[in-house]
């Protein structure tokens, strides 16, 4: 009986129980790839079963044309780059997009979350204490793992722990349908999506994981410690040697596949990510423009010391001095496997956190210097503000796009300098409403 014919002569019993029989057929079509069409597809069996009335069930298309198109079109591309129909069918019949990438795709959220509340969250006792039990847990395989790539166990534990809360919480989206998504209707980085489609049906037809167990974050982003396919393709590693590189259920693999990762970046075996450093007084802030690079040692010469008194275990190395606050807070000599860290995620707060909570795992203590609270940063729209006011007061920043760069920077630190401020180039709530006032 097909989708929507009248019955007729047909007995009840038989009736229901075609009805019943097909309608089953259609939400098992459907159930891995929509929630909103699955609980449909109960509540319509339900009501089925209940009633015993005599209606031709079935669970109405409401497919998205656009997204049809799209997988039909994307198919060439796909093939060309070996990707089998029987594949490609299996994974794309009955797809629609994904609601939530397309809802968070779209969200220009304004608000920044303070560093202050973001190390709160990311580097809880909780996670410390869940990091240290793993650590124990997984001693012989972060063994073997520090052996074999020359990456500090620690660190490997703190991005496991970072991405995905110790595999608490790996996403709860089908990772092809979420890359389709975005291919389809992302404004931006269409190619770049493309690509990433492409590869994570690779790793499907490879045999890696199954389509229904690839899940991930709503951008795609994939298993205990979030690699999207490119860098899975890249860098995952097959701890086990069962021939699957398994981020997703497979720990060890998904542990060695980081450290794999970290290594081929430039990951230092046995150094650190950073200091906390105390700055003298009368120090020349224009040095901590995020780019100048000495040693530990000629830090040192400028009055710089470690915030607990220790002395630098290798003077020679070489660091760059980190305000992620401003004057107002804390103070960083950040080393080259800060940055190796920023490749995982391209952001001071990430590989900040990720440095202190690698340290806290292993029996370090909070850190020691005090955030100012009241230095809020600024959102997009406040940056565009005093991009605006800092040229009205003839400090040229350029086009004021709500963006903090090298120009805006600058700009900032002049305008301090010549009100007798610290010229920190920090861009807060408090330096907006000083401009504000400056009329």
């Amino acid at each position: 009986m097909g989708r929507g014919q009248k019955l007729t002569d047909l007995g009840i019993e038989e009736a229901l129980m075609r009805n019943l029989a097909q309608l089953t057929a259609n939400v098992k079509t459907i159930l891995p790839f929509s929630g909103r069409l699955r609980t449909l597809g109960r509540r319509l069996l339900l009501t089925a079963a209940a009633t015993g009335a005599l209606l031709a069930v079935s669970v109405p298309a409401q497919a998205d044309q656009g997204f049809s198109q799209f997988v039909s079109g994307f198919w060439p591309t796909a093939k060309a780059a070996g990707i089998s129909s029987q594949t490609y069918n299996a994974v794309f019949t009955g797809m629609q997009p994904d609601d939530d990438t397309l809802r968070l795709m779209s969200k220009q959220s304004e608000f920044v979350k303070p560093i202050w509340d973001y190390l709160d969250s990311a580097v809880s006792d909780t996670r410390v204490e869940k990091g240290r039990e793993m650590l124990k847990e997984y001693s012989q395989v972060l063994a073997v793992i520090e052996n074999r790539y020359g990456v500090d166990r620690e660190a490997v534990l703190a991005i496991w722990g970072m991405e995905t809360n110790y595999g608490g919480f790996m996403g709860r989206h089908n990772v092809i349908q979420a890359l389709a998504t975005l291919a389809y209707a992302a404004p931006r980085r269409k190619s770049f999506w493309e690509k990433e489609l492409v590869t994570a049906l690779a790793i499907v037809q490879a045999g890696h994981v199954r389509f229904q167990d690839m899940e991930g974050s709503w951008a795609g982003a994939m298993g205990h410690t979030q690699f999207m396919p490119s860098s899975w393709k890249a860098y995952a590693a097959d701890y086990d040697g069962d021939g699957r590189r398994d981020i997703w259920t497979s720990i060890p693999d998904a542990l060695a596949s980081t450290a794999a990762y970290l290594q081929k970046h430039g990951w230092q075996t046995g150094k650190t990510w950073g200091y906390e450093v105390a700055l003298p007084s009368g120090f020349d802030y224009h040095m901590a423009d995020g780019e100048k690079t000495l040693t530990l040692g000629e830090w040192g010469r400028y009055g710089i010391r470690r915030s607990n008194g220790k002395d630098f275990p290798r003077p020679s190395d070489n660091a760059i001095l980190v305000l992620p606050a401003g004057a107002s807070g804390p103070a960083f000599l950040m080393l080259k496997n800060f940055y190796v860290i920023k490749r995982y995620n391209n952001a001071t707060a990430y590989a900040l956190a990720v440095g202190h909570l690698a340290d806290r795992i292993i029996g370090g203590g909070p850190i020691e210097g005090d955030w100012s609270r009241e230095h809020l940063p600024l959102n997009r729209s406040e940056t565009a503000e005093l991009q605006a006011l800092l040229n009205q007061r003839g400090f040229s920043v350029g086009t004021a796009d709500g963006r903090i760069g090298p120009a805006t920077r600058k700009g900032i630190r002049a305008y301090q300098r010549s009100r007798g401020m610290v010229p920190d180039g920090y861009a807060s709530i408090v330096l907006l409403a000083r401009l504000k006032l400056d009329g």
